[in-house]
């Protein structure tokens, strides 16, 4: 189990690399909770956004850095997965939109989802 402190710095990673992605990707002025700093994320949020990290990482680890062969596309749908199942561990009856499918996410998040997995994986 990863300590307090790596986990919140591995959310705060993931945060910021939305964040970065949003404000590279959005259309427009997105809305304040794209875009609130790590100290204003819900806690659920914290705790899926280090969740996500943590699988992400992972994935890369035991893919033994070939996930550097996956297309960008193939790259944002793990985030994304990943990101749904967070949304149904947390959240009892979400929205149909918290939980779509890659083809149903608008461009600018698919390409922010990328961008996650890019970032993760520097990391790693």
């Amino acid at each position: 189990m990863q300590s307090d402190t790596r986990q919140s710095e591995h959310g705060r990673i993931f945060r910021e690399a939305w964040i970065a992605g949003v404000r590279k990707y959005y259309p427009g002025d997105p809305k304040p909770g794209y875009v609130a700093p790590w100290a204003d994320t819900p806690e659920w949020e914290r705790q899926a956004a280090a969740a996500v990290y943590r699988q992400v990482a992972d994935f890369i680890a035991v893919s033994d850095g070939s996930t550097s062969k996956l297309t960008r596309d193939q790259k944002g749908r793990f985030v994304a997965l990943c990101w749904i199942a967070q949304i149904y561990k947390h959240i009892t009856d979400p929205k149909p939109s918290y939980v779509a499918d890659w083809d149903a996410l608008p461009r600018w998040q698919q390409q922010t989802d990328a961008d996650i997995f890019e970032e993760i994986e520097k990391r790693a």
